[in-house]
């Protein structure tokens, strides 16, 4: 019996009866020899860790643009963040915790540059639209190493694709990250707006403190305990009616407050107009891009949604310097 093997067995003996097994899984797209070490979840983790786009995340938007500050989040400190949510709350409920953890790793991999504010661009220039949750499905299906994708599991797929609150995972797994995920976001951005000096604590209404907590720390404690304890020994994953309630009320604040916020956004009119202006010139010059996305062109995927791709894939840093190159002036050296 093999190392793997052996940790399959383990999983049956030891994870809840809801829980996703990993010999159980509906596998990849393509066959491929198992890994004699790692189950396939766990073997799906590691290769969203080393693959290009996850380390891509640490220089990508995830509120405030360009921020001056060294703790202000960014796409990837909020991936880890729903990580270890997501974790807590498996290990909790003895969940799979290599599923869980893929999928949160890979549930943003497909976000812009410039986070909601350059989803928007694209989703507006794109003809069939943009959506991040696809794209990162779509970084994982057919973008990553060169095109040939990670060739991930079903599960994990599944549950990249519906991270969001309106659409529901088909594994118990996935429905702990969604929730997760508006934990994480929503308690981070709270920190994240009171270091900025947008909000104080005492900004925030009462009737959602006096549920949920007066701090940070207290909230996300609040709404872990709850997904715990009213999903415990069952077939789903929930939390109460009343955290439920105060996180979706916290979660329209913050809209209101935070997220459509001119001191927060000041600088989002100015990203738009760059990737605007990226968009329209590589669709002049699709030739501008690397090999990669003009065979795809070649090969009959459309031509917008190839530029999206390849926009999609920037840092905040690079969309920026390639802006400069095409569209800012140099200096004129004599040679």
């Amino acid at each position: 019996m093999t190392i793997r093997e052996e940790m399959e067995q383990r999983e049956k003996e030891l994870l809840s009866p809801y829980a996703s097994l990993s010999i159980e899984s509906k596998g990849r797209d393509v066959d491929e020899p198992q890994c004699d070490i790692r189950p396939v979840y766990q073997r799906d983790r590691d290769r969203i860790l080393h693959s290009k786009a996850f380390r891509r995340l640490k220089n990508k938007t995830q509120v405030f643009l360009t921020p001056k500050g060294d703790h202000y989040r960014t796409r990837m400190s909020h991936t880890l963040e729903v990580s270890q949510n997501a974790r807590t709350i498996a290990k909790a409920l003895r969940m799979n915790e290599d599923l869980v953890e893929a999928i949160a790793l890979g549930h943003d991999l497909g976000h812009t540059p410039f986070g909601h504010a350059g989803e928007a661009v694209l989703n507006r220039l794109c003809e069939g639209g943009f959506e991040h949750n696809e794209q990162s499905v779509r970084v994982v299906e057919k973008l990553e190493k060169e095109g040939r994708g990670l060739n991930l599991t079903w599960e994990v797929r599944d549950g990249i694709r519906n991270h969001q609150m309106s659409t529901m995972p088909a594994t118990l797994e996935g429905r702990i990250v969604r929730l997760s995920d508006k934990i994480a976001y929503i308690c981070h951005d709270i920190d994240d707006a009171i270091r900025a000096r947008i909000l104080t604590e005492e900004d925030i209404p009462m009737e959602y403190r006096e549920v949920l907590g007066y701090t940070t720390r207290q909230r996300m404690n609040t709404m872990i305990h709850s997904i715990v304890k009213s999903s415990m020994d069952r077939d789903d994953i929930s939390m109460s009616e009343d955290c439920f309630n105060a996180m979706k009320g916290l979660r329209s604040f913050m809209y209101e407050n935070v997220y459509k916020n001119s001191v927060a956004k000041t600088e989002e009119y100015k990203a738009k107009l760059l990737l605007e202006r990226l968009f329209e010139y590589y669709m002049t010059n699709p030739d501008k891009m690397p090999e990669q996305f003009t065979h795809m062109i070649m090969d009959g995927v459309k031509k917008d949604r190839v530029v999206s791709d390849y926009i999609a894939g920037m840092t905040d840093q690079y969309a920026i310097a390639k802006f400069e190159e095409f569209f800012v002036p140099k200096a004129w050296e004599l040679t």
